[in-house]
């Protein structure tokens, strides 16, 4: 296993299209592996990978909506520890191609597309997925932590 780790998971709620739920998830993450588990009345997909270049499409969004200031305010107060952060995305969007980040299951109607990150160092991942700006652009852009 590589030095990352990326949980992703979101809810196919009862009235939802597994394929589109999994279609939004893969618009915004490649995984390696993706399973489906059962959860009282919903579905939960999650999928996995053990590298950061599965985040490779969120990297280019982030850049392609110019909402760098946001993402990195909305993926650092997701930092559990050095080694861990939690971030989520509107899963509407996500299907749109679009990256709306949300505080939680609760900002989205059908619910939210949970990231867990696990890197030895998670500052550095952040600075790679959204680096510090000034006027919307990139002061620095960092090579993609290993």
């Amino acid at each position: 296993m590589g030095k990352a780790r990326i949980v992703v998971e979101v809810e196919v709620r009862p009235t939802e299209d597994r394929d589109k739920v999994l279609r939004a998830l893969r618009n915004v993450f490649d995984p390696q592996s993706v399973r489906f588990e059962r959860v009282g009345d919903s579905e939960v997909i999650i999928a996995e990978s053990n590298t950061l270049a599965s985040l490779f499409k969120l990297y280019y969004a982030l850049r392609a909506e110019r909402i760098l200031d946001a993402a990195r305010g909305a993926l650092k107060k997701g930092v559990k520890s050095k080694d861990r952060m939690v971030f989520f995305l509107h899963k509407q969007a996500a299907f749109q191609g679009k990256i709306s980040f949300v505080d939680g299951d609760h900002e989205s109607p059908l619910g939210a597309i949970r990231f867990e990150v696990e890197h030895p160092d998670v500052k550095a991942v952040i600075d790679w997925l959204a680096p510090y700006t000034v006027r919307g652009r990139p002061v620095f852009e960092r090579e993609m932590p290993d």
